[in-house]
């Protein structure tokens, strides 16, 4: 898997590139600004960005900024940002072409690095990781025409655990539930969202998750 690390803290961007070489990425460029990133993300393609939302010159959302503008230049550009915060609006444009291939995890809860490594493996793959508190924030701001309506809450649990990355198996475990009711459970989601059967089942995940992190 080939990474480009974005963060202007030396130490924090020195620290990723070493864990992600420990699990075998290889790091194709480690930058310090959105500038830096959108450059090499357009000329080096890489499999995945990883991008703190803070950078310079006034540390408050070059970052996610960045994250945005490669979307833009390279349509569909897998991007995991990190963060000590949430920033929905920013949030808001990565999700907003529909493609998946995002991700946005709270620093402090990425204290799991195999748990990480998924992450950035299934955002790679063009899934979607959301870290529970960004998914909450998201959700305050439903409009009145949700198109979720129709799901249960059952349904809307597990779509939400869903948008979170989780497996089949991981939802089953923290519903207490079998795999079985679990993967009927998204069947249905699927029928009440129009995803068809035709559709891989990766991509009607993936929109699925960006329907309810968009509602």
């Amino acid at each position: 898997m080939r990474v480009v690390v974005a963060d202007d803290a030396v130490l924090i961007r020195e620290g990723l590139v070493r864990l992600l070489e420990e699990f075998g990425c290889e790091v194709v460029a480690a930058v310090g600004t959105g500038d830096e990133l959108v450059r090499a993300v357009v000329a080096l393609r890489p499999d995945v960005s990883v991008v703190d939302v803070r950078m310079p010159p006034t540390f408050t959302d070059e970052g996610l900024r960045a994250a945005v503008e490669t979307r833009e230049k390279v349509p569909g550009a897998p991007v995991l940002i990190l963060s000590q915060y949430v920033e929905v609006s920013y949030a808001d444009d990565l999700l907003a072409d529909a493609r998946g291939a995002v991700g946005y995890l709270l620093k402090d809860r990425v204290v799991d690095v195999e748990e990480f490594m998924d992450g950035l493996r299934r955002v790679a793959g063009g899934g979607t990781v959301f870290d529970p508190q960004v998914v909450a924030q998201l959700m305050v701001r439903r409009r009145r025409d949700d198109p979720l309506t129709s799901l249960t809450p059952r349904e809307r649990e597990v779509l939400g655990l869903m948008a979170e990355g989780r497996s089949n198996p991981a939802i089953s475990r923290h519903l207490v539930v079998t795999e079985g009711a679990v993967e009927k459970h998204i069947t249905g989601i699927f029928q009440k969202l129009g995803l068809h059967a035709q559709d891989a089942d990766q991509h009607r995940r993936v929109l699925a998750v960006l329907a309810y992190l968009r509602s």
